[in-house]
C-alpha cells in the first residue's frame, strides 16, 4: 500500500479543508402567489402545492357540517 514520506498534522489538513463551503440556494419569488421558493422545487403555499405557477396537488376542501 502507499505509505506517506511524512505525517501530515491535523492543522495543516485542517487549513486545506476550510476553503470547502456550501453555497446558498437560489430563491425566486412566485408570481402566481407572491410566495419565495427555491428554484427548481415545488412549495407548498396556503395548502396546495406549486410547481412553476401551477397547481399541483389542491388544498384539501374543508367540509363544514
Amino acid at each position: 500500500m502507499a505509505h506517506p514520506k511524512s505525517k501530515i498534522s491535523k492543522q495543516r489538513k485542517a487549513k486545506r479543508r476550510t476553503h470547502y463551503k456550501a453555497t446558498a440556494p437560489q430563491v425566486s419569488i412566485c408570481q402566481v402567489t407572491g410566495e419565495a421558493h427555491q428554484m427548481h422545487r415545488a412549495y407548498w403555499h396556503d395548502g396546495a402545492m406549486y410547481y412553476r405557477g401551477q397547481v399541483i396537488i389542491p388544498a384539501p376542501e374543508l367540509a363544514e357540517d
